[in-house]
Parts: structure tokens; C-alpha cells; sequence
């Protein structure tokens, strides 16, 4: 039997924020079983803890989603490090991922992590497209600050701008129209979109992922810093964002990113939020 943990994560409320397990044993899993587990809890990400392979490092971190292992996820990294902490490891720590070594911080509860692999920019999707992907007219998406991109920091999200609240609100993800969007803009995800509206540092934020058997995600940090690294560098600015999600959902979540800036590259990215232990639980595979 293998133990887990599952945790609410950006939220300090019970059935809030984006659920997570953590399965604290990751050697003790048969490599074959490891997406099977990640598809029966069916959470947007289920990570598996290891040994680290730099043994000044906390652990090595495997990141699930029901349909594939990623690289790098945010919510994932601030639910096992606390989740770690609770379990006794220090409050400064260094996680194992897919894009490198994670540095995680805890302070009374709350998590931070900061992320310096560089803002890549894949694809400018069709407006029209992303449009038709949101289930809304193309005027509904804001275009004078920027048009939709693909960007991450480590897993790439189209990234577009509604006009308003009411526009993000009436989103209906069409499932046909991701298909598409995934063939003609292949990435690690299948043409997942983070649609937001911005009023200064407030953004409210949805992020949908339906290809990848996420109909909609109630906090996703790796958007959270996809998002401010290419709004920083757009801006040539610092840049601190205070990110709702989840609202729509009954789940909502509080994630803060910020950003550093050299040479009006990104330099650094610090997501930070808190998780809530919801379950404790065996595994009996």
C-alpha cells in the first residue's frame, strides 16, 4: 500500500481552490501505473514524490495530468511543498522537475516558488480561432494591448484577453474547435487557453484544457507565470498580478505572481499561494 495526500491548493478554505494528490512514496509505484493513478483521482495534476538525484535537494517531483506526465505545473509545485513541510521537511526547500530544480519557500502557511527558465513564445494563434475555441464572437477578445500567443515559462498556454468580465463569464469551450487548434498548433498541451481580464494588478482569469480531460482548471499557476512573464516583458516593467480563478467553478482560488526583470528579459517568477489538507489515504495497488 502507498500513502497519499490530497490538498486544496491556492485557497485556504475547504473545497476551494484545485485539488491535488500527492503520493508521498513514488518508488514504491510501478512505472506503468503511474498515469493510471493520475487518471482514477482525475485531478487536473497528481504528482509522485522521489528521492532527489542531487542529494542537496528535497525531492524529486513527477507531475501528472489524466493524459500525460508534464514538466512543470504550478499548483502541483505549492501543494507538494507544503504538503512536504507538513510531513517535517524544512521550510526552505529545492524541488526536482522536468525544467530543473525548483527553490520553495514556506512561511506561516504560505508557499512560494520561484521559477527563472525563460518566457518562450510559440505560436500566434488566429484570432478567429482562439474565438471560436472560447465559444465567443471575436470581438469579445481584446487586441490593442495583444493579440492571443503561445507562450510559457516551461508549458506554453495561448494567452488571450477578454473585454470584460461578462465576456469571460459566457466562455462555452467548444470541443471541435480545440481539435483544430491543437492540430494546427501542436505544444505540449492541446491548445489549452488562459482567458483573463486585467484592471491594473487584478486579473480574473478561466483556463481551459478540454483535449487534455480538463474541461476547466479552478488555479493554474504555470499560466499564472506564463502570464506575468509575457506581460513584463511586454510592458518592460516589474510586474506584480493578484489572480482570481476558479469563481466560475464554486472553486475559486488567489494565486500572486511577480516578476523580475534583466535586460527586459524575465529573470525571475515567484508564485505564491496556500493549500488545505483535505484527505489522507492508501493506495492499494
Amino acid at each position: 500500500m502507498v500513502d497519499f495526500l490530497v490538498y486544496d491548493v491556492f485557497t485556504d478554505t475547504p473545497f476551494g481552490g484545485n485539488p491535488l494528490a500527492v503520493v508521498t512514496d513514488g518508488p514504491a509505484v510501478p512505472e506503468a501505473q503511474l498515469q493510471k493513478i493520475a487518471r482514477e483521482f482525475n485531478f487536473s495534476e497528481t504528482t509522485f514524490v522521489y528521492p532527489p538525484v542531487d542529494p542537496t535537494h528535497t525531492a524529486k517531483v513527477r507531475i501528472f495530468t489524466p493524459t500525460m506526465e508534464i514538466p512543470f505545473a504550478g499548483h502541483p509545485i505549492i501543494g507538494t511543498a507544503l504538503a512536504l513541510h507538513d510531513l517535517g521537511r524544512a521550510a526552505d526547500m529545492v524541488l526536482e522537475l522536468g525544467v530543473g530544480p525548483i527553490a520553495c519557500s514556506i512561511t506561516k502557511g504560505l508557499a512560494r516558488f520561484t521559477a527563472t527558465q525563460p518566457l518562450t513564445i510559440d505560436a500566434h494563434p488566429d484570432l478567429a480561432d482562439v474565438a471560436a475555441c472560447l465559444g465567443v464572437a471575436p470581438g469579445a477578445i481584446r487586441t490593442d494591448r495583444h493579440m492571443p500567443v503561445l507562450a510559457g515559462v516551461g508549458l506554453p498556454f495561448v494567452l488571450a484577453e477578454l473585454s470584460d468580465l461578462a465576456a469571460l463569464n459566457s466562455v462555452q469551450p467548444v470541443s471541435d474547435a480545440f481539435r483544430a487548434g491543437a492540430a494546427q498548433y501542436p505544444s505540449q498541451l492541446d491548445f489549452a487557453i488562459y482567458a483573463y481580464v486585467r484592471d491594473g494588478a487584478a486579473v480574473s482569469a478561466r483556463m481551459f484544457a478540454p483535449l487534455d480531460n480538463i474541461p476547466e482548471d479552478p488555479a493554474t499557476g504555470s499560466a499564472a507565470a506564463a502570464l506575468a512573464a509575457f506581460l513584463s516583458q511586454l510592458e518592460s516593467a516589474p510586474l506584480t498580478l493578484l489572480i482570481t480563478q476558479g469563481q466560475d467553478m464554486g472553486r475559486p482560488s488567489h494565486i500572486q505572481a511577480e516578476v523580475e526583470l534583466e535586460g527586459g528579459l524575465t529573470r525571475a517568477i515567484h508564485i505564491s499561494g496556500r493549500a488545505r489538507k483535505m484527505m489522507v489515504g492508501r493506495l492499494t495497488l
